[in-house]
């Protein structure tokens, strides 16, 4: 059993930023993906970024260019650096690790942009 805990979201204003972090209880190498979702008041979960043991990312289409994400095997954490924020990206953002027989979630941090 893998605990993931996330931390860093907060109130912001349009055109800020903001660093996500999510720690993990065990090695994150033992997981195929490491990802940042997100949902909004009323929407589904949605994928923001995801990272394999390589370190290759994968973004949505809304986000490209203005987040990144990042890893620290090291540390067991990995991080999403969101840059130019928009009110659009107002989500508690959670924190996944997935494996091919299933996958873990954190808890979720608010991240909430005023316009």
């Amino acid at each position: 059993q893998v605990q993931l805990v996330e931390s860093g979201g907060g109130l912001v204003q349009a055109g800020g930023s903001l660093r996500l972090s999510c720690a993990a209880s065990g090695s994150i190498l033992s997981f195929n993906l490491m990802g940042w979702y997100r949902q909004a008041p009323g929407k589904q979960r949605e994928l923001v970024a995801s990272i394999d043991k390589s370190g290759r990312p994968n973004y949505a289409d809304s986000v490209k260019g203005r987040f990144t994400i990042s890893r620290d095997n090291a540390k067991n954490t990995i991080y999403l650096q969101m840059n130019n924020l928009e009110p659009e990206d107002t989500a508690v953002y959670y924190c996944a690790a997935i494996q091919i027989i299933g996958s873990y979630w954190g808890q979720g941090t608010q991240v909430t942009v005023s316009s």
